[in-house]
């Protein structure tokens, strides 16, 4: 069975490098990964922030937030 991965953004440059980086990187073996569009689907807001999320891009893995760079907070997104 495939980890969950879940990669919040926003849509800006640096959130989409970011998730080109993570796309390659993560062994599909190993990972399922879920990519959420956070200015496409504000309603999953507060799911991230329940993730840990406190801005984006960031990764999620285990129950373990990734903050990858700085793209915008997530009071931003709101």
């Amino acid at each position: 069975m495939k980890e969950k991965a879940v990669f919040y953004h926003a849509g800006c440059p640096v959130c989409i490098a970011a998730e080109q980086q993570v796309a390659r990187a993560l062994d599909p073996q190993r990972f399922e990964v879920e990519i959420v569009h956070l200015g496409q689907e504000k309603a999953r807001i507060t799911e991230a922030e329940a993730a840990g999320v406190r801005s984006v891009p960031a990764l999620v893995i285990g129950g373990a937030a990734f903050h990858i760079n700085f793209g915008a907070s997530l009071s931003a997104l709101k």
